[in-house]
């Protein structure tokens, strides 16, 4: 059923669509009266709504149901990624939000071969964000995760909240002794092309968090995060 989220909680039955969704529904999905989707509010509470009439970008919707979300997980994981070459942070982002992810940080540490300036990095940022959006509507989401603002290694790991894993291809402890304490805030860092050096795992272990590795196989810059957040909703039972 399409999915669409609105900045607003729905106070009466009755709510029409417009702009770039009402669009889209209008002449992407060329639905018609009678036909079905739902809304999604900034609180999670997903609206069960039936389409009444179509005008120009205009969709006016019923609503007929409404309940809680039930796609969001149980614990909150901000991504830390190092940005990886080309294209790559797209698939990345789009992925990590079907997946289930809270938040994504991209990071510029010490082995980045992509060092865009901050003109380019402020120009991804929409893109990123509009792709963030685009995958939690075709997965369902009960939220739109943020894609924020690039930063330092140094400051991603002063600022992450909750507890830090960072993913070393030299070794570290198994995801799954980390999360035996269940942890509900988790922040995972994970490197670019050429991994993390030595000293930006001590930073992070120096600062309360854990070193961890993803198993014996060296995993490409664009596979570690998916594999590392599948790890930790199967481990949380959130793929239940």
């Amino acid at each position: 059923m399409p999915h669409f989220f609105v900045d607003e909680e729905i106070i009466t039955n009755e709510y029409t669509l417009s702009g770039e969704d009402g669009r889209h529904i209008i002449k992407s999905l060329r639905m018609n009266k009678g036909e079905e989707l739902t809304l999604c509010s900034p609180s999670g509470t997903i609206y069960n709504c039936v389409v009444e009439n179509t005008e120009g970008d205009m969709v006016d919707l019923s609503v007929i149901s409404r309940e809680m979300s039930v796609a969001e997980p149980d614990v909150k994981v901000t991504l830390y990624q190092a940005l990886p070459k080309g294209d790559k942070m797209e698939l990345i982002i789009q992925k990590s939000v079907e997946i289930g992810v809270t938040e994504i940080v991209p990071v510029i540490s010490s082995r980045c071969v992509s060092r865009p300036d901050k003109k380019s990095l402020s120009k991804k940022i929409p893109r990123w964000q509009k792709i963030a959006k685009q995958a939690a509507m075709q997965s369902g989401r009960g939220i739109i995760p943020k894609v924020q603002e690039c930063i330092s290694f140094k400051e991603a790991v002063l600022s992450a909240r909750g507890e830090k894993v960072i993913f070393y291809e030299l070794g570290g402890d198994s995801l799954k002794s980390v999360l035996e304490s269940r942890p509900k805030e988790i922040s995972i860092f994970i490197g670019s092309e050429g991994g993390f050096s030595s000293e930006e795992v001590s930073l992070v272990t120096d600062n309360d968090g854990r070193k961890a590795t993803l198993g014996k196989r060296i995993l490409r810059a664009e596979t570690a995060p998916l594999v590392a957040l599948t790890t930790i909703m199967y481990e949380t039972e959130n793929m239940e």
